[in-house]
């Protein structure tokens, strides 16, 4: 049941370099107001907007910022949020590795185009909606500090509605990755929290059926590249690809 992903600690290395250039203020935003306009203003009764509101204040937002972004998704102020739209893109990068992206934009040719001119630079194609798909599933993923007592830890899982769980060593230490089914993130989230686990985020993610290891250093550079790209375009909420790096690959790229 456990297990341990050093590209999950890539990407989170990631996430914290693309907070520190700010592009995150703009996504959770968008997060908030596409949360308020899906379940209601109020984040005791709305989980993902409660999970939203989290996340801004963690990366320093300021609440007058985050009450106008929840204004504007409930339609209760000038400029309500009704352009942005949620849509899905597919693709293939380079070695045939699947990518599935969700965007929340205002203005869908554009953001089309720039995804489209991401993969075209780093020898990747974007597919038709559908093609790679079927290639993930959606899981609810719950994040908290890896627990001292490991044993006691999954006697917990084993009450509550969690399937799986990996420990990740990151810069900050380890932590655990729990996942459940999307209908149960909430129930699981609270479960860990009364038990008196520190819990750090709680998201939907799509997670890949099968990965291709990557075992050639360029490809894993292209590959690398690819999402380094489709990090830095604004209106991508969240990308998945079913590749891993192998060691001799990580311990090139990342000396």
């Amino acid at each position: 049941m456990a297990g341990h992903s050093k590209w999950a600690n890539i990407k989170r290395q990631k996430a914290r370099v693309d907070a520190q250039k700010g592009k995150v203020f703009a996504r959770l935003s968008r997060a908030i107001i596409m949360a308020a306009r899906h379940g209601g203003a109020d984040p005791s009764a709305n989980f993902q907007l409660r999970g939203a509101i989290d996340k801004a204040k963690a990366a320093g937002i300021p609440n007058d910022n985050i009450d106008r972004a929840i204004a504007k998704g409930s339609g209760t102020l000038a400029g309500d949020g009704q352009d942005l739209e949620e849509i899905r893109y597919e693709g293939y990068g380079p070695s045939g590795v699947a990518v599935l992206m969700e965007a929340l934009t205002d203005n869908r040719n554009r953001t089309a185009a720039d995804i489209r001119a991401a993969f075209n630079k780093h020898g990747g194609n974007l597919g038709e909606t559908g093609c790679v798909g079927w290639m993930f599933e959606p899981w609810g993923v719950v994040t908290l500090t890896a627990p001292e007592d490991e044993e006691a830890f999954l006697a917990t899982l084993l009450e509550v509605d969690a399937e799986t769980y990996e420990v990740i060593d990151t810069e900050e230490g380890a932590i655990a990755e729990v996942r459940c089914g999307v209908t149960a993130l909430e129930a699981l989230s609270d479960a860990l929290t009364s038990q008196g686990y520190e819990i750090q985020d709680t998201e939907n993610r799509w997670i890949p059926l099968n990965t291709v290891e990557i075992t050639d250093i360029e490809s894993g550079r292209r590959l690398l590249k690819l999402m380094d790209a489709l990090a830095e375009l604004d209106d991508l909420e969240t990308v998945a690809a079913n590749f891993s790096l192998s060691d001799p690959v990580l311990a090139a790229l990342y000396p």
